[in-house]
């Protein structure tokens, strides 16, 4: 669903310097001086309030140079230290790191993956037979929906205009065959707890999302019209039946996309003769268990929301869809013998100001609402920790997903950092992050998800050193010799949002280009860098 403007993937993680700002200045140092006081005197420029940046040669020459290894125990204490004290990144702005503590939840996990238990077992066969009837009768069921729908949508071109009234008596032929697929899925009954507010009073439904039962539920009860990505407008059968609930299609990487989607928001909001707008604001499902980050694309246009909560009471079977796949949960609604839903509508929220509003204010409301009904916890995890999620299984390289005695993965958490608050500490987009996760896979991280400094400088391609252990030792926080894709996440972002780092970077090259060419020779580099990494041999520069 559609995001705020301050969430534009297409905004600058830093600003242009202005060309009357005091600028930063490199200081070359050629002398041999190793005294402190010297040290102490390059720390900053008096004529600017910006830290200097600095390159001396023999400013590390004092600790421990060329270590071939690197040792997880610490051999000598002073030297660990001397390392853990010094801050890298000091010379443009950074006072150091801090990484949150890792959560010990996991709000994507199913807890039933696996079909345990002999009750659930025998259950599952004495349902087979029913559960061919009830596939049966769920092809029907969309066919004929299928084919009622395409007649309502026969010649009907003015599509940015409400579905003329007509045409929505020919879909409820639709939306009745939807309640018959849930009837299939095992949904006898549905219990329902408060009633839907009219449309004049709340032009906006919002729901938490836990499998793909809710858009089916939510088509048939209201006919709303929902925001929906574009990959879903190729879903055979489906996708005719989503347009005809004029969909808002929405790219969540595109921030045009985004923008269009709220203006169709408030457009479709305002006027009482579209349908009222349902949207599920964390962007994927969850297992029900816990309330992930809400996006703000229905809460932009500032009008009155009425929140609905679902819940799926369960002992056996865990209906949410999490990160087990569609065939198989079908299956399994399909070999129970009733599966339980209940929907409970709240009472409508208010934005805090209908000329000023609080957007982050009135999504929190919304959410604590919701979360309170349902007696969850909030976490500041999003899409993109399942993003994160999915590509490291994709990459078969998450060596501790190993399933427990429970079915459940051992630690499905290690590579979730709870994006929202990247996102919103860093400015950085789960894109962006997916590339550091990439980076750091490569360096085969250990069954714990831990990189040693060795597989970090061989896939850096750095050279042991008293610097290279600085940059280490400022990303391990936890100070134990090893860290963690957060840590090494946090890091990354945290240097790329210092004031001076795009200065830094432009330094540094101006500082290589020697003969002003506008590239950097191999012989350039290497004269630049070996008073700070001694010993580099020519493949080592290469």
């Amino acid at each position: 669903m559609a995001m705020s403007d301050r969430d534009d993937l297409t905004t600058q993680l830093l600003s242009p310097r202005a060309s009357d700002e005091p600028q930063t200045i490199l200081t070359v140092r050629d002398d041999d001086s190793d005294s402190d006081s010297d040290s102490d005197s390059d720390s900053s420029d008096p004529t600017t309030d910006q830290p200097a940046l600095r390159k001396n040669g023999n400013h590390h020459h004092h600790r421990k140079h060329g270590r071939n290894s690197h040792s997880h125990n610490n051999d000598s204490t002073d030297d660990s230290s001397s390392l853990n004290s010094c801050n890298p990144f000091e010379f443009i702005g950074s006072t150091g790191l801090s990484v949150p503590g890792t959560t010990a939840v996991d709000p994507f996990q199913n807890e039933t993956p696996r079909v345990d238990g002999v009750y659930e077992v025998m259950k599952i066969v004495v349902c087979l037979p029913i559960a061919l009837v009830r596939l049966v009768f769920f092809g029907l069921c969309l066919a004929v929906g299928y084919v009622a729908t395409r007649l309502a949508l026969q010649g009907w071109k003015d599509t940015q205009n409400p579905m003329p009234k007509w045409r929505c008596r020919i879909m409820w032929v639709t939306r009745i065959c939807a309640r018959l697929i849930l009837f299939s899925f095992g949904y006898q009954w549905i219990r329902r707890k408060g009633k839907p507010a009219r449309r004049e009073v709340a032009p906006i439904v919002v729901s938490n999302h836990v499998s793909y039962i809710e858009p089916i539920f939510y088509f048939y009860e209201l006919f709303a019209t929902i925001v929906a990505s574009e990959s879903h407008d190729s879903i055979p059968f489906v996708g005719t039946i989503i347009r005809a609930m004029q969909v808002i299609y929405v790219n969540r990487f595109s921030p045009s996309s985004r923008r269009h989607a709220v203006k169709e928001i408030q457009k479709r909001a305002s006027f009482d003769s579209f349908p009222r707008v349902l949207l599920f604001p964390e962007g994927t499902t969850t297992n029900g268990k816990f309330f992930i980050s809400f996006q703000l694309g229905a809460f932009i246009p500032g009008y009155p929301i009425q929140p609905v909560i679902v819940r799926y009471p369960h002992v056996h079977f865990d209906q949410s869809w999490g990160t087990i796949s569609l065939a198989k949960l079908m299956f399994r609604m399909f070999t129970q013998f009733h599966n339980f839903m209940e929907v409970e509508y709240l009472p409508v929220v208010m934005p805090p100001d209908r000329q000023k509003q609080n957007v982050i204010h009135f999504a929190e409301k919304t959410s604590h609402a919701m979360a309170t009904a349902l007696n969850v916890v909030q976490t500041s995890h999003s899409y993109g920790d399942l993003m994160l999620l999915m590509r490291a299984s994709e990459l078969k390289q998450v060596c501790s997903f190993m399933v427990n005695t429970n079915g459940c993965y051992e630690n499905p958490r290690m590579y979730m950092v709870e994006m929202a608050r990247i996102e919103s500490f860093f400015h950085i987009s789960s894109l962006e992050a997916i590339d550091f996760l990439d980076k750091f896979l490569s360096m085969n991280p250990d069954p714990s998800g831990r990189i040693s400094f060795d597989d970090f400088l061989g896939i850096l391609q750095l050279k042991a050193c008293a610097f290279s252990e600085e940059i280490f030792g400022f990303l391990d926080v936890e100070k134990n010799g090893s860290i963690t894709f957060k840590q090494f996440l946090f890091g990354s972002a945290h240097v790329m949002k210092q004031p001076l780092f795009q200065q830094a970077c432009e330094l540094a090259f101006a500082k290589c280009d020697v003969e002003g060419t506008n590239y950097c020779s191999e012989q350039e580099l290497a004269d630049i860098i070996r008073p700070t990494i001694p010993d580099l041999n020519e493949d080592e520069v290469a």
